[in-house]
C-alpha cells in the first residue's frame, strides 16, 4: 500500500536519475514511479526535455497526456511533502494560485509573446511588399500593426520577467542576460520607427536616403526577434 512506501525528498529523487542511480523514478501529483523499464525514458530523460528524478507535476500540464501515464508503470513511493527552493520569495497566494491552474506559472508568457513576435515580423514584410509593388494599402497595414506592437511588446515583456521569477528564481544566465537586452533595444527601435512614421507619413513614398534607412529600421526588428526566439528556445528546450 501507498502508505508503506518509501518516502522520498526531493534530494533522494534526484539521485534516481539513471546515472548517480541505475534506477530512473519521477515524481507525479505526489507519487513516485520507477520508469527504468520504459524506452522512452533509457537516457534518463523523456523526449530530450524531461528530466528523470524530478518533480513533474507541473510539466505534466504542457504534455500531450495526463498523469494517467503513470498508470502503466510501478509506483514505488511517496512524495515528501516540501516547498521547492525557486518558490521562495513567490507569494502563498501566488503558489496557491498555480497549484490550482497549473498553466498559469508556465504559460503567460509564451501565450502573450507570440502577438508581439509576429508583429514585429509583420511590419518590415508590408514595408518591403510596399516598397516592391507601391500598393499604398500594404505600407498602411505596416503602420497599423507598428502601432498595435506597442502594447504586445508591453505585455510581452512585462509575464517575461514574470515567468523568469517564478520558475527560475530570477536566477540571470547569459541566455536571459541576452532577451533581457535584445528586447529592451527591439521596444526602443519600434518606438523611433512609430514616431517616425507618424511625424513623416511620406517617409516611404519618395524612397530616398531617409526612406532607405527606415526601412532598414523596420527589418531590424525580424532580426531581432530571430535572435530572441533563438534564445528563448535554448531555453525551452535545451537540448
Amino acid at each position: 500500500m501507498a502508505s508503506e512506501m518509501k518516502e522520498f525528498s526531493r534530494e533522494e529523487l534526484a539521485k534516481h536519475n539513471g546515472k548517480d542511480q541505475p534506477t530512473v523514478y519521477v515524481g507525479c501529483e505526489g507519487k513516485v514511479y520507477d520508469v527504468s523499464g520504459s524506452k522512452l525514458w533509457k537516457t534518463g530523460s523523456h523526449m530530450k526535455r524531461h528530466p528523470s528524478g524530478a518533480n513533474l507535476t507541473e510539466e505534466i500540464g504542457g504534455a500531450p497526456h495526463g498523469p494517467e501515464v503513470f498508470d502503466r508503470v510501478p509506483q514505488v513511493g511517496t512524495l515528501k511533502p516540501e516547498k521547492d527552493p525557486m518558490d521562495e520569495g513567490v507569494p502563498d497566494f501566488l503558489l496557491a494560485l498555480f497549484e490550482k491552474i497549473p498553466m498559469l506559472r508556465r504559460h503567460p508568457h509564451p501565450m502573450t509573446v507570440h502577438f508581439p513576435l509576429v508583429f514585429n515580423l509583420l511590419v518590415p514584410f508590408f514595408n518591403v511588399l510596399y516598397v516592391l509593388t507601391g500598393y499604398a494599402p500594404f505600407e498602411k497595414t505596416a503602420f497599423h500593426m507598428l502601432i498595435l506592437n506597442v502594447p504586445a511588446m508591453l505585455v510581452g515583456m512585462s509575464t517575461g520577467p514574470l515567468t523568469w521569477w517564478v520558475n527560475y528564481g530570477a536566477k540571470m544566465s547569459a541566455n536571459v542576460r541576452i532577451k533581457l537586452r535584445v528586447s529592451c533595444l527591439l521596444f526602443i527601435l519600434v518606438l523611433v520607427a512609430l514616431f517616425w512614421r507618424v511625424l513623416n507619413p511620406d517617409v516611404l513614398v519618395n524612397m530616398g536616403p531617409a526612406g532607405w534607412t527606415y526601412l532598414a529600421l523596420s527589418c531590424s526588428f525580424a532580426v531581432l526577434v530571430g535572435i530572441l526566439g533563438w534564445f528563448g528556445a535554448k531555453m525551452t528546450f535545451p537540448h
